[in-house]
C-alpha cells in the first residue's frame, strides 16, 4: 500500500492506494485548506498561523497513514517550499511528526502532473496541453502519449494572485471588476512568455487539473454548461453573475464556500491563460499530481530506499522539452 502527500501552496491532499490486478487501487483520499502560501510573495515566508495549521495537518495525515499497512510514502513540498526563507524550519518539525518532505523543482512537479493525468485518459496521438493552477505556480505541459514536447512552470497562481491582486475585501463591483481585469491581464502577460514554446510545440485537447479549475468547471456547470468542461466563452458569460456574488456576499450555484476567497484570481489565473494560448476549451481533470506520484512509485519500487534518505528520485519520463 502507498501514500502520496501533495503539499501545496494552497492545500494539502493526501492519497491512500493500493495495486491490484495491475492497476491502482485508490483506498483514501483528504484534503485540507491550509493555505501555507498565504502573503508569501511580500514577506518571503510562512507565516505563523499558516505554519501551524500546515503542522496539524501533517499530523493529521499522519494519523490517517498509522491506520494502514503503508509500504511506501513520498511527501512532496511544491512551490512554497521552494520560494519560502523557513521552509527549511518546516521540513525538520514535520520530520518530527514522522512525516520526511521532499522539495520538488516545478519541472519535477509539472513531469508528476502531466504523468497523473494521464493515468486517466485514452491512448491517443494528440498532442495534449495539460495545465495545473496551484496556490503559488502554474504548470504547463505540453505531450505526446508519455513524451513531454515542453515542461514550464510559471510563477503564478489563486493564492499569489489573490494577496497581489485582490489584498482586500471590497463590496464595490465596479472596483472588483478592475481589479479582476487588471489582474487577467497580468495573467495574460506571465503566459504569454512561454507562448511561441505553446505554438511551436502544438496541441489539439486541452487538459486542466486542481481546485481552481474544478471549482470553475463546477460554477459552469451548475449554470448549464456542459458537465466536465470549461469554455472561454462561458466564463466570460458568467463574469457578471460572478462579480455581483463576490462583492453582496450572495450565493453562487456550484460555488463551496471556502473556495470563495480564490474565485477572483482563479478566474483571472485561468482566463488570461486561455486568451493567451487561444485555448477556447478546457477539459477538466481530476487526475493530477498525486496521481502522477503513485504512478511513479508503483513503477520504480527501487525509488524506496533512496525516498527512506530523504532524497528525491529521478523522475525519468521522457523530455524533448
Amino acid at each position: 500500500m502507498y501514500a502520496c502527500i501533495d503539499l501545496g501552496s494552497n492545500s494539502f491532499h493526501i492519497l491512500i492506494g493500493e495495486w491490484i490486478d495491475g492497476r491502482i487501487e485508490i483506498v483514501e483520499r483528504s484534503s485540507d485548506s491550509v493555505q501555507l502560501g498565504e502573503d508569501v510573495r511580500k514577506t518571503g515566508s510562512i507565516s505563523p498561523t499558516a505554519y501551524k495549521r500546515g503542522l496539524d495537518c501533517l499530523q493529521q495525515f499522519k494519523t490517517l497513514m498509522d491506520q494502514y499497512p503503508i509500504e511506501q510514502y513520498w511527501a512532496l513540498g511544491t512551490n512554497t517550499f521552494r520560494v519560502t526563507d523557513n521552509a527549511q524550519n518546516f521540513i525538520q518539525a514535520a520530520r518530527g511528526i514522522g512525516i520526511e518532505i521532499s522539495p520538488i523543482s516545478g519541472v519535477q512537479e509539472a513531469a508528476l502532473i502531466y504523468a497523473g493525468v494521464i493515468t486517466s485518459l485514452p491512448v491517443s496521438e494528440n498532442h495534449r496541453l495539460v495545465i495545473d493552477i496551484g496556490g503559488g505556480s502554474t504548470e504547463v505541459i505540453i505531450g505526446h502519449k508519455h513524451c513531454r514536447l515542453l515542461t514550464q512552470s510559471m510563477a503564478i497562481g489563486s493564492v499569489a494572485w489573490r494577496d497581489k491582486f485582490f489584498p482586500e475585501k471590497t463590496s464595490d463591483p465596479f472596483r472588483l471588476e478592475k481589479q479582476l481585469d487588471v489582474a487577467t491581464a497580468a495573467s495574460k502577460a506571465v503566459f504569454d512568455g512561454i507562448s511561441i514554446g505553446v505554438k511551436k510545440a502544438g496541441w489539439e485537447e486541452a487538459y486542466a487539473s486542481s481546485g481552481t479549475v474544478k471549482m470553475l468547471a463546477a460554477i459552469c456547470q451548475a449554470h448549464g454548461f456542459k458537465k466536465g468542461e470549461i469554455e472561454l466563452t462561458a466564463l466570460q458569460t458568467l463574469k457578471p453573475q460572478i462579480i455581483t456574488a463576490i462583492s453582496r456576499g450572495g450565493d453562487l450555484p456550484g460555488l463551496k464556500e471556502r473556495r470563495r476567497e480564490l474565485l477572483l484570481p482563479g478566474l483571472a489565473v485561468l482566463v488570461g491563460l486561455m486568451q493567451s494560448y487561444t485555448v477556447e476549451r478546457i477539459n477538466f481533470s481530476a487526475t493530477a499530481l498525486r496521481e502522477g506520484m503513485l504512478d511513479f512509485m508503483v513503477k520504480n519500487k527501487k525509488t524506496l530506499a533512496i525516498m527512506q534518505n530523504s532524497q528525491l528520485p529521478e523522475i525519468s519520463l521522457t523530455d524533448n522539452s
